[in-house]
């Protein structure tokens, strides 16, 4: 953490509603053969695999919209890597991720690709009945997509005890999330599989890895996209990231509390906040002022608490040491 973080005594975490459900929503995926094509220009709406060395992105200078804004790019994961490095060469990326570079305002230049020119929107339809039903059971546990974000963060508070069961519904549509995407990329589970045969799972017309990998990509994108116009908007960047959860450290227990008390209201993390799929909710606020702290002040950064991590908003990580600063 850096000193003046440490300062604070407080850590809030700001959690994506259904972030991968939400990563589905929309997303255009191939529906034909996959073509292999050579020196390609970059299509942002064509899915595929692009073969492209990104490692020239520099998060300090990107495009928040269409204004070039000056970041502390140490401060931010890289969402190129899993571990949120800078990258350091070519490698095979989605769609979504690479056509995010572009939008930071770098120039991209694949290599070689794998692209499907025949495709559509082959997730929606699942997405629209698992976000339905989140929806209406939330609406009945007392929070409601029409909040105003204050009132819905009180309603999130113990919600799951106003009715457990209901509480059990609302995991169970979370699990099919998680357990549906991972069936696209189901791997080898006993039944006498040995290493070099092809298992059950490969024969499915289900088996699609890359539409797995585009809905990865694109929750990845959506979360880091959020992190960077609130880095642009309010100076403040995030502690710990894992999966669709950011932490920052703040002087109370409220997302406001992570953003200028004169303009909370359009603040990127916080004016969001809502039970829809794809908003904010927050965790429970934990104090942050416990921690060892070095000579400077700064915790050590050996140290394994998830306050002091800065890692890329993988849904695969854990929390990782962030990247030394320049």
């Amino acid at each position: 953490m850096t000193d003046a973080e440490c300062t604070l005594r407080h850590l809030v975490g700001i959690d994506v509603n259904m972030a991968f459900a939400a990563g589905a929503n929309g997303l255009v995926v191939g529906l034909g053969e996959p073509t292999h094509v050579k020196a390609p220009v970059f299509d942002p709406k064509l899915p595929g695999s692009w073969l492209v060395n990104l490692s020239h992105v520099d998060l300090s200078r990107v495009k928040v919209g269409k204004e070039w804004v000056e970041l502390d790019g140490d401060l931010l994961p890289s969402p190129f890597t899993p571990k949120g490095e800078r990258p350091e060469g070519p490698a095979w990326y989605a769609t979504p991720t690479v056509a995010y570079a572009a939008e930071l305002g770098y120039e991209v230049r694949p290599i070689e690709a794998w692209v499907r020119h025949e495709n559509g929107r082959y997730m929606d339809g699942w997405y629209n009945r698992l976000r339905d039903a989140y929806l209406a059971t939330m609406a009945d546990l007392g929070v409601h997509a029409d909040m105003e974000p204050a009132d819905f963060l009180a309603a999130m508070d113990g919600y799951k005890e106003r009715d457990p069961q209901l509480a059990i519904v609302v995991s169970a549509i979370k699990a099919t999330v998680k357990g549906g995407l991972g069936k696209l990329r189901e791997r080898p589970r006993g039944e006498g599989w040995w290493p070099g045969e092809p298992w059950r799972a490969l024969s499915r017309t289900t088996w699609r890895p890359d539409i797995r990998a585009a809905v990865i990509s694109r929750t990845r994108i959506n979360l880091h996209r959020k992190i960077v116009k609130h880095a642009a908007f309010t100076g403040q960047y995030p502690v710990a990231i894992l999966s669709d959860c950011v932490v920052y450290a703040a002087n109370g227990e409220s997302p406001w509390t992570s953003c200028p008390t004169e303009t909370a209201s359009r603040c990127p993390a916080a004016s969001s906040s809502a039970s829809t799929p794809a908003w904010s909710s927050t965790r429970a606020p934990r104090p942050s002022c416990g921690e060892k702290k070095s000579a400077s002040g700064s915790t050590p950064r050996s140290s394994t608490s998830p306050a002091t991590s800065r890692t890329a908003p993988s849904p695969t990580s854990t929390t990782e040491s962030r990247r030394g600063r320049r």
